[in-house]
């Protein structure tokens, strides 16, 4: 490869699914949920040796920059770039490409998200490796898909085709079609058909595909790229990026650029992947009592089963409940059922309409 390589890493959610634990001063990615570390943290750590942390970018809400340079003191300070706005996934793709485009105008990246757990580092490092291999050898965007393992309503998937070829141990497929989150019906399809595959939200490709690809798909996208590139590293930037950022259009990377391109491979993921979505994702890093209960914390829970149950501090007694996300930060408790942890950003944009709660999110 002429170019060097690069990570970008997504860090500017607000994690509202977390709430209370999550807040918009101190988000989910900058919690350490699993593993002793912030998810951050852990992204960072996942890349140890196969890029330097002088090239790896973490891309955040502005508000966030200290706070998120805090949990990752090993980068540089001017890796952790802050987003005036958010303007979704396409913008942050557009962003690092003029970064990268400043620093080498041959590189070849990987963008990736601060909310994942993945145990095979190894593994995931070796996709990376043949993905970054092939994203240099060919005009090609490559994103990663995990072999769904039940049929999951909280994420997209990726239907595919024939095999594409191996590059190094990778199994690269042809990418047909990106489907959004699907209703249980059609997730239970997809399935049983064997050819649809979780959008990891993981991608891998060149400066030059990903820029033409945003001429071609989207011009506002590669302007901003363009303008973006010209000032990197300069005191011009955050002006320029504060001004660019108020043109753009809400809109992801999938709608923006994959779903209407054809150069397009998945590389099959061989390894163990969880996207922390939402409460319900912690029932699979931690271990459950003989009722089926995850209890982290002080608590006790008497005829009761398959809670997850997070106590701060304080003691946490359940009695006859089953089923429940109970969860305890220093200012609210938030109780819920398992089948409502993806509405419980409801909950916040609810309690946002009060000033007395601001301390609270």
């Amino acid at each position: 490869m002429n170019g060097k390589t690069f990570a970008v890493i997504m860090a500017g959610g607000k994690g509202e699914r977390f709430w209370p634990l999550s807040t918009s001063k101190h988000p989910k990615q900058i919690l350490s949920l699993i593993g002793g570390k912030p998810l951050l943290a852990l992204a960072v750590d996942r890349l140890k040796g196969l890029i330097p942390p002088s090239r790896i970018i973490i891309i955040t809400s502005a508000d966030l920059v200290t706070v998120t340079a805090k949990a990752v003191p090993v980068l540089p300070k001017n890796n952790i770039i802050g987003e005036p706005c958010g303007r979704d996934t396409a913008a942050v793709c557009a962003l690092a490409s003029g970064i990268i485009k400043a620093r080498d105008p041959n590189g070849i990246f990987c963008i990736l998200t601060a909310d994942h757990i993945i145990k095979e580092i190894p593994r995931f490092q070796q996709i990376l490796k043949d993905c970054f291999r092939l994203a240099a050898s060919e005009d090609i965007l490559i994103t990663i898909g995990v072999k769904p393992v039940f049929p999951s309503t909280g994420f997209g998937y990726i239907e595919t085709g024939k095999s594409r070829r191996m590059k190094g141990k990778t199994n690269f497929l042809a990418a047909k079609r990106f489907v959004e989150k699907p209703d249980k019906r059609k997730a239970q399809k997809y399935v049983h058909a064997g050819n649809y595959y979780w959008n990891s939200g993981m991608f891998i490709w060149s400066v030059t595909t990903i820029q033409n690809s945003l001429r071609i798909h989207s011009p506002q996208l590669y302007k901003m790229a363009n303008r973006m590139q010209k000032v990197a590293g300069t005191n011009h930037f955050n002006p320029e990026l504060i001004k660019e950022y108020a043109k753009l259009t809400k809109i992801s990377i999938d709608y923006a650029i994959m779903e209407k391109s054809t150069n397009i491979a998945m590389a099959k993921a061989n390894f163990s992947w969880d996207d922390v979505g939402s409460w319900a994702a912690i029932e699979n890093h931690f271990p459950k009592d003989d009722k089926g209960n995850v209890i982290i914390g002080m608590t006790e829970a008497l005829d009761s089963g398959h809670n997850i149950v997070l106590s701060n501090g304080r003691l946490t007694a359940l009695l006859g409940v089953h089923d429940l996300v109970v969860v305890q930060a220093d200012y609210a408790t938030l109780v819920c059922h398992k089948n409502k942890v993806q509405d419980v950003k409801k909950i916040v944009q609810h309690l946002s309409q009060y000033g007395k709660y601001k301390k609270v999110l």
